[in-house]
């Protein structure tokens, strides 16, 4: 029997369980840049919403699926970070659609880019003439990087959470053993004690799990 009682026991549970995930989880999908953000916010919504209106759900039942996936989402963010292929399959990777002038047709049918789109993009992004573009890059969120001839490199991430990105690294035409010889330098043997490090003005900047940092 459909009570207002019921439906207010619900949105409270509801509302208490959003905000203690987004406090466990990180705060990401507040502003979500990925396809996991994303969804996590879709399907939640959908599950409180389809529920506190349906009496034939108890609030037991409510609990436990709002518990399944929050432990879901818990399960993905980590395997997520800890393991580098998972995560590309999940949240997807930059794909350079432009490099010295040439449009790269290839990745941009792989990015589900027509000619149209890119077109639009670019003009978006303030691109009238493709010669001069040195690299411009597709997010994973969809929008458009551009990077200009006679520009500074773009600041990528060639290592995340101990995972070398080797996409990032033929973008910087650079090769495994120069970024061992650059761990090295900074007394690092092994690159999954590196959280984070970036390649920029010709220096990498190197972030550790240990908390300690280079510039």
């Amino acid at each position: 029997m459909f009570t207002y009682t019921d439906v207010l026991l619900k949105l409270i549970v509801g509302f208490l369980f959003i905000t203690v995930l987004i406090n466990v989880t990180g705060k990401g999908n507040l502003a979500p840049t990925s396809a996991m953000d994303q969804l996590q916010n879709y399907v939640l919504g959908g599950i409180i919403g389809g529920v506190i209106y349906n009496p034939a759900i108890t609030m037991a039942q409510f609990l436990v699926i709002l518990l399944l996936w929050a432990l879901l989402i818990m399960v993905t963010r980590y395997l997520k970070t800890h393991i580098h292929w998972f995560g590309k399959f999940i949240e997807g990777e930059p794909i350079t659609i432009v490099r010295n002038g040439e449009i790269l047709v290839e990745n941009c049918l792989k990015a589900n880019l027509s000619a149209k789109d890119v077109d639009f993009k670019l003009r978006t992004a303030g691109v009238y003439d493709l010669s001069q573009v040195k690299r411009a890059i597709v997010e994973q969120n969809g929008s458009l990087t551009v990077l200009n001839r006679g520009e500074g490199s773009i600041r990528y991430p060639v290592i995340v959470d101990g995972q070398v990105d080797p996409d990032v690294l033929d973008i910087m035409e650079k090769d495994d053993s120069w970024l061992k010889r650059e761990l090295e330098k900074q007394g690092i043997h092994d690159v999954k004690d590196v959280y984070w490090a970036t390649y920029r003005g010709n220096q990498l900047s190197v972030a550790t799990f240990s908390g300690n940092s280079s510039k």
